[in-house]
């Protein structure tokens, strides 16, 4: 049985709240320690991120917590409270996509709970 020599899966389509004049992308590889929880953060712009090993504990403050694996992606929308990305046992490793806009600098910001 033959099979197909690429394969492309659509994982993640988001809108995004507002349009967004992206003038470049900032990729990040970010390793978290086990057990070691991010803490409470905000973003100024839009975020989305794919797990490549390890995992955590995701969650959109008011959400639901998700686990996130390797292959698994998510977004962290700008100016919202992310309650939690926690490294579980075995730490995290994941690629940080940071859309900027001309001139922008990605920044996080822990505030006060």
């Amino acid at each position: 049985m033959p099979t197909e020599p690429l394969s492309r899966v659509i994982v993640l389509d988001q809108e995004l709240p507002a349009p967004l004049a992206t003038s470049r992308v900032e990729i990040r590889r970010i390793t978290i320690a086990p057990g070691h929880a991010a803490g409470l953060h905000v973003h100024n712009g839009p975020v989305f991120g794919s797990i490549e090993t390890g995992s955590a504990v995701y969650q959109i403050e008011g959400g639901p917590e998700t686990v996130l694996e390797p292959g698994d992606v998510f977004y962290e929308p700008e100016g919202v409270r992310i309650a939690r990305f926690d490294a579980r046992d075995d730490g995290v490793t994941f690629l940080g996509y940071f859309l900027l806009a001309d001139g922008m600098t990605a920044e996080l910001v822990f505030p006060d709970a």
